[in-house]
């Protein structure tokens, strides 16, 4: 018999240092000269990539969860989302720091200009409280209920987070169009199991006004 535990043991720390390689591939091609003339804007899309790809991945743990039976995926969920907030940050500093200098007043000028900013850090923003409440202790001042409603908030920044994306990109959208599309299968099937759930509590309830009435 396999033993949970040993797994998990050993998925943790791998799933921690995979989701660290992009960080340090992008380490290393700076460091290695590999980077393109201009460095800003490849470290920029690759953290907007990553900050993308690990919010989807996110999304698709409970999916993946209920399709396959696989209920311990669920203990990495906390970790991935964690991720995607650490790249949405990195993403977020290089535009600050290593684009704009933190010239808040020519920041400010750009986000009233280009909406695809705006966009990036309306994904951004909402992602702050999901961090932040993230530990066990504040799931249990917050409640169950309060802190899954709260969580919710992941849905709206994922969908920024591709307007974002395409709104940025003005020739090649096949990239923002993959994650469109992604995000939208996603949401659909979680759409889907909610309303077999309701479907279900509503015959639960159906058949129990029928019991009591016989």
């Amino acid at each position: 018999m396999v033993d949970q535990k040993k797994i998990r043991r050993f998925l943790k720390p791998a799933i921690f240092i995979l989701s660290l390689c992009p960080l340090l591939f992008l380490g290393w091609d700076a460091y290695s000269g590999s980077l393109s003339a201009n460095p800003i804007s490849d470290i920029t899309h690759t953290t907007g990539d990553w900050t993308l790809r690990f919010l989807l991945i996110t999304l698709a743990v409970s999916p993946i969860r209920r399709i396959t039976g696989w209920s311990s995926i669920i203990d990495y969920r906390r970790m991935i989302g964690l991720f995607a907030f650490f790249y949405g940050f990195l993403h977020f500093m290089t535009y600050l720091w290593l684009d704009q200098f933190f010239q808040w007043g020519d920041i400010l000028q750009d986000i009233g200009k280009r909406r695809f900013i705006l966009a990036g850090l309306t994904a951004f923003i909402l992602l702050i409280p999901l961090a932040v409440t993230s530990t066990k202790r504040m799931v249990r001042w917050l409640g169950g209920k309060r802190w899954q409603a709260l969580h919710r908030l992941i849905y709206a920044s994922a969908i920024a987070g591709v307007i974002h994306y395409f709104w940025l990109v003005k020739a090649d959208l096949h990239r923002p169009i993959r994650y469109a599309v992604i995000l939208g299968l996603l949401l659909g099937i979680r759409m889907w199991f909610a309303y077999r759930k309701r479907r279900s509590r509503k015959k639960i309830m159906i058949g129990r006004v029928v019991t009591e009435s016989d």
